[in-house]
């Protein structure tokens, strides 16, 4: 009897324990995924960038995957985001400015929606930057804000309180921030989305971009370096809607004497520093809680930005300054680090956070998860091309399409046809050469017109079954 009873105590220990390691293998992972604005590829120092201060921000690439040749789909914010929440292109999901609301069945099952589904506590901090009646809705905890267009000075950054003090907005969403990780339920996994109005500029203000003081010594006694293709002929052969258009408006704002140049560019890299010193904070928050060790961090800009090439400011072109942005994936689980050279793009975004929370990836979603890359694969390897595209047609802004692959780009705009832009990559990454009509190259150039049409052929029907 003594033994019998011995014997069973002893079971139910082996399986307490083995019940207490399968929960522990269970566990999933927080996620906190920051987004910036207008923050392109190479304003980071792990890219080297050698001038911006971005520490916080270099760690997480240093330490985790950084992806070089990352990308968004669409160079405007709007229809950046809606694809960073729903997994589609532009094209299939059908929002941009000026579309209302986005539509339902594709807000309904974004990456937010399906997270807390699953049970995910989750949290949204910042510019939505995409029209819903409804977000506060979509996520246990959110505060949507952005610049205020009230204000055409210093107090569209400044306007939000923390307390009795008025803060920078990238101060209070850095708070807001730690405010979630502190109150967070300890039986949840969370799943938090910060996306900084920084390091966009304050459009309606003649000074553009405004800091906290913090700031005010970062890059005081340097000189930034003029811009890449600021010489006339860059700009004289862009087509004439483009040397009239938004582009070479905003370049005027910010960039068309050398002390304008300076105060932007400063005032740019000020920003996204402040950025990165919330992101130290939130890190030191996650340390003090004893989420550090398995909470994942995902990092991206919305679209990229032209810092004055070709006599241009802004987005919106098909160029790589419009399209290509930082982008890494820390996993503190995971030690081993990569540089990724393979093409990411920003509708891989949601299909990464589901696939580490171990949710369900919805099949119509475009983009492919990332994750993959944390355990040793390559999940991009037969990506061989995407399409680049800017679909909201006003007068000041052109809308465009194109394709791009590794080597090539070709893009055209959508009410001149008949002006196309062909570049070789690899021997020409800062698009100089337009080899359109270079005999040698005609069968590329049919090749990937064809490629255009036929990708877009196809999102055009992805977006009818939709």
């Amino acid at each position: 009897m003594y033994k019998n009873k011995k014997y069973l105590i002893f079971l139910a220990v082996i399986l307490l324990f083995s019940q207490s390691c399968s929960e522990k293998k269970q566990v999933h992972p927080n996620i906190i995924f920051i987004l910036t604005d207008d923050q392109r590829w190479d304003a980071l120092g792990y890219a080297g960038n050698e001038i911006i201060q971005t520490p916080e921000m270099d760690k997480l690439a240093g330490n985790g995957i950084y992806f070089k040749n990352a990308f968004v789909t669409t160079p405007i914010c709007a229809a950046s985001r809606a694809s960073l929440f729903t997994g589609l292109y532009e094209r299939t999901h059908g929002y941009t400015f000026g579309q209302g609301n986005i539509k339902d069945p594709y807000i309904k099952n974004s990456y937010p929606v399906l997270m807390k589904e699953a049970g995910y506590y989750t949290g949204f901090f910042g510019k939505f930057g995409v029209q819903y009646d409804s977000i506060a809705s979509l996520f246990d905890v959110a505060e949507s804000y952005d610049r205020n267009g009230k204000f055409k000075d210093y107090r569209g950054y400044f306007y939000k309180m923390l307390g009795p003090d008025t803060v920078h907005l990238t101060r209070y969403t850095g708070q807001r921030a730690i405010d979630f990780i502190n109150n967070a339920p300890q039986d949840r996994p969370f799943c938090l989305s910060l996306s900084f109005s920084a390091p966009h500029a304050h459009d309606s203000a003649e000074d553009q971009y405004f800091w906290q003081k913090t700031g005010d010594s970062l890059y005081s006694n340097i000189t930034i370096p003029s811009p890449i293709l600021s010489e006339d002929k860059y700009f004289e052969e862009q087509p004439e809607y483009v040397k009239t258009g938004e582009n070479r408006t905003r370049w005027h704002w910010r960039y068309d004497t050398p002390e304008k140049f300076q105060h932007s560019m400063k005032g740019y890299y000020r920003m996204i520093s402040g950025v990165d010193a919330e992101i130290g904070k939130i890190r030191k928050t996650l340390e003090e809680k004893g989420l550090a060790d398995n909470t994942v961090i995902l990092f991206m800009g919305d679209n990229g930005y032209f810092e004055g090439e070709r006599q241009l400011a802004g987005k919106w072109l098909m160029y790589d300054n419009s399209l290509r942005v930082p982008m890494m994936i820390y996993d503190p689980r995971v030690k081993d680090h990569q540089d990724v050279d393979e093409m990411a793009l920003n509708i891989d975004i949601p299909a990464t956070i589901l696939d580490l929370a171990g949710v369900s990836i919805p099949e119509n979603w475009e983009g492919k998860s990332l994750s993959r890359f944390l355990s040793g694969q390559n999940p991009l390897e037969n990506r061989e091309s995407f399409i680049c595209e800017h679909l909201w047609d006003v007068d000041i802004i052109a809308p465009s399409e194109g394709i791009r692959t590794k080597k090539w780009k070709y893009f055209r705009y959508r009410k001149d046809l008949a002006h196309e832009e062909l570049y070789d990559l690899e021997n020409d990454p800062k698009e100089i050469t337009n080899l359109k009509d270079s005999a040698a190259f005609r069968d590329v150039m049919q090749n990937l017109k064809m490629k255009t049409d036929s990708f877009i052929t196809v999102l055009t029907k992805a977006k009818i079954e939709n």
